[in-house]
């Protein structure tokens, strides 16, 4: 064991001491979607588990659940009551412009560890989780990115999630440098909840072992609110609406007797600037990476969780994870991003291991050494998600990052899970019908009018509305429903008589969807004709005016 690993160690166990001090929600709190938490919240772990865990609000479903908040996504089975549809799993493509900013200014080209070492030099321009968000206030993208390996924080600025600008900024005249303070990775959140303008931005840099916390009117000018207790590199924040808190997820490491070394801790407030020295209230044992997952076949080591960011997308937290696939001296580390899904802001549903966002392997490509995933997780634009990148492009035969950049790729909007149906496909259980129906379990709605988000320009879809006994409730029956034959990630579904779902809001119903071929991606009921669904759309995107998807 090394001297820094000693250290580490140490520290790691005089944190795991003071558990008896937390002070988390001592009552059950019932949250948006009809799930109850446990008490204490969180869950005072120790270590996080070794093998991949079911959570409770899936082994146990609300017996009714509220869908008033967000497009209503199939990463799971928590809507599910039955169902003879395949879930099909989909990961994102990179962009063909890939990398869409790259290290070309002085103050990205500089390596300072590599001038003292006199080796070859690292560029970077890449988010190291940093942050990139759509500021309606100025009809911006913003990111916020590592210039230099190992450097400064700068900004860039785009029009159209693409094409990206360095603004001329006053920090240090002539660059678009934001913060000069010593950095590792780095988080930057644009809170659109905030009251005080003068705290509409917050940051969090890595530096001796802590976080250094700061908060911006405009995040170019940053004011210092005070650093946190122990924590190790890689460590990060996030701000769940659903409860209203701020998360950090924090690296801690176990060497003996696990899978896998690196782990995730977690602590939570309402109130951001209490997380300096954690308030007195010790950050438990949250996650790692699991028997599941694996390393490349060519590496010795098993695989390790690196990083896990977090953003609220529409009904449920998305979960990042940054996955350490190994390293060699042939090559450096490589991560890649796997996705996880959570309802209750804990407990995480993983059923898909590959890459959602894989490192290439082809040698010299900008991200074939290590992928990584940026704060705020994704944007919404048009009909695609928007998820940018770290990539090192490496440098073969050492363990060098080589060339860091930033990298964009898209997903159709809720596109993580479709339920498919294909009559000709030998994985779905044929029924007379010569359909594929989904029911869900018991639902209620505030709302007036049925969205879906599906594909089925090759078949058709229909929906009805069932009572506790599973009868079809007049007028919202399959036969009076019109049939909806196209692709779009947000379609209305009427009924021949009737204008809306007014005359069963807040009845707890089942819906029943039948789709002769295609994918259904996504369903919510909406308090407006235009499809607005009350969800929260991670960090925003051109047609979100504020945190909520509302009219």
């Amino acid at each position: 064991m090394t001297r820094r690993t000693f250290v580490r160690a140490t520290a790691a166990a005089t944190l795991s001491l003071p558990f008896a001090r937390w002070r988390g929600i001592d009552a059950a709190e019932r949250l948006y979607n009809g799930i109850t938490l446990g008490t204490p919240w969180p869950p005072r772990l120790q270590v996080p588990d070794e093998h991949p865990i079911t959570p409770p609000y899936l082994v146990s479903p609300p017996a009714t659940i509220p869908i008033d908040v967000g497009r209503q996504l199939f990463v799971d089975d928590f809507l599910i009551e039955s169902t003879n549809m395949v879930r099909t799993w989909h990961a994102a493509v990179y962009h063909p412009v890939n990398p869409v900013l790259k290290p070309e200014q002085p103050w990205e080209l500089r390596d300072e560890a590599a001038e003292r070492t006199k080796t070859a030099p690292n560029p970077a321009a890449m988010v190291f989780s940093d942050g990139v968000f759509y500021d309606p206030k100025d009809r911006l993208f913003k990111m916020w990115y590592m210039s230099g390996y190992g450097g400064v924080t700068s900004l860039a600025t785009s029009e159209d999630g693409i094409a990206w600008k360095r603004p001329n900024l006053d920090v240090v005249p002539g660059t678009n440098v934001v913060s000069q303070a010593s950095r590792d990775s780095s988080t930057v959140w644009l809170d659109l909840q905030e009251r005080d303008p003068k705290r509409r931005y917050k940051m969090s840099l890595f530096n001796d072992l802590g976080l250094e916390l700061y908060t911006s009117p405009d995040g170019v000018h940053w004011t210092g609110i005070g650093r946190t207790g122990f924590t190790d590199d890689r460590s990060t924040f996030f701000f769940n609406p659903f409860r209203n808190v701020w998360c950090f997820s924090l690296r801690a490491n176990q060497y003996l007797g696990s899978i896998s070394g690196r782990f995730r801790k977690y602590w939570e407030s309402p109130d951001f600037a209490a997380a300096p020295k954690w308030n007195g209230r010790a950050p438990v044992a949250w996650v790692k990476s699991d028997s599941r997952d694996f390393a490349r076949p060519e590496m010795a080591a098993r695989s390790e969780l690196y990083n896990l960011d977090c953003v609220a997308y529409e009904s449920v937290m998305l979960g990042l994870f940054s996955v350490w696939r190994g390293e060699s001296g042939l090559r450096e580390k490589i991560n890649e991003v796997t996705l996880g899904f959570s309802r209750d802001g804990f407990h995480w549903h993983r059923p898909e291991r590959k890459a959602f966002l894989p490192v290439s392997d082809v040698v010299g490509s900008w991200n074939w050494a290590n992928v990584q995933s940026a704060g705020g997780g994704c944007l919404i634009v048009g009909d695609q998600l928007y998820f940018y990148v770290s990539g090192r492009q490496g440098r073969p035969g050492s363990n060098a990052p080589g060339v860091c950049s930033t990298g964009l790729a898209t997903l159709r909007r809720d596109g993580f899970a479709s339920m498919d149906f294909d009559p000709d496909g030998a994985r779905v259980i044929r029924q007379p019908s010569g359909s594929g129906t989904l029911t869900t379990r018991p639902i209620t709605f505030a709302g007036e009018h049925l969205f879906v988000n599906a594909d089925v320009s090759k078949g058709q879809l229909r929906a009805e509305v069932l009572d506790d006994s599973g009868n079809a409730i007049a007028p919202f029956t399959i036969d009076a429903c019109a049939p909806y034959g196209g692709d779009s990630t947000k379609q209305r579904i009427t009924w021949s008589s009737a204008p809306s779902l007014a005359a069963i809001r807040h009845r707890r119903v089942r819906l029943r969807f039948a789709m002769t071929r295609g994918q259904l991606f996504s369903f919510w009921v909406s308090a407006d004709t235009a499809g607005h669904s009350g969800g929260y759309p991670a960090a925003g995107g051109p047609e979100f005016s504020g945190p909520v998807d509302r009219g």
